[in-house]
């Protein structure tokens, strides 16, 4: 049997689409533990994956998805850590892929996601709603496999910024010098829906994306 590998879920009101995603990790026929972190829903989130299996995470009032990672990661046991998107899907045999890839100086292994109308969106809303038509690199959407042992190093993540932690991330792996390799196929279908985070709270992200980078600038 493969080493444990810790799913990571930070997710808020997701009763919509939490089933599917967790479903599509199930079938990866993978050693798994799926860590659900319920941020202050109000919905049955917590409820639906729980009856999947699932170990919960609550936060009794909402902190926010960076506080969603951290606390994941304070409850995984696996030697390897995935964060998954609630309203996302991985593709079949994707984590093993993903697990098979590691030499022995490589620290995370990265995939690639291909954008996706949920099926759910109109007509009307697909016209206003533009999607990536190839596949792209991409972090902590179910396409990055990373050794827990990285955070162990370069510490968790930083809570006082809301959303653009992936730069801060990358920044940490570039300066310790952390192999990241890169397998060129889809790992995982990005879902792209009226209320996907990144829509609802882009003016939030593009300011601590800004504010990121020009700490990334100083240390350099």
């Amino acid at each position: 049997m493969n080493d444990l590998i810790s799913v990571i879920i930070p997710v808020k009101n997701g009763e919509n689409y939490i089933k599917e995603a967790i479903e599509g990790i199930q079938k990866q026929n993978m050693n798994v533990e799926i860590i659900v972190v319920d941020d202050g829903s109000t919905d049955n989130t917590a409820e639906i994956a729980e009856g999947c299996g699932c170990k919960i995470v609550k936060h009794d009032t909402s902190k926010g998805q960076v506080a969603g990672k951290n606390s994941g990661l304070k409850t995984a046991q696996g030697k390897y850590i995935l964060f998954h998107d609630h309203d996302d899907i991985m593709q079949e045999g994707a984590l093993k892929r993903l697990y098979e890839a590691f030499e022995p100086d490589t620290m995370a292994v990265e995939a690639k996601v291909q954008d996706w109308y949920s099926p759910d969106l109109s007509e009307e809303e697909k016209l206003k709603t533009s999607i990536k038509p190839e596949p792209y690199w991409g972090l902590f959407t179910g396409a990055i496999l990373i050794k827990k042992s990285v955070f162990d190093a370069i510490g968790f993540f930083n809570e006082a910024v809301y959303t653009g932690e992936i730069i801060e991330w990358q920044s940490k792996m570039d300066l310790n010098v952390f192999k990241v390799k890169k397998i060129d196929f889809v790992s995982t279908k990005r879902r792209v829906h009226s209320t996907n985070f990144g829509k609802t709270n882009q003016k939030t992200e593009f300011k601590n994306y800004a504010t990121i980078l020009r700490a990334k600038l100083k240390n350099r």
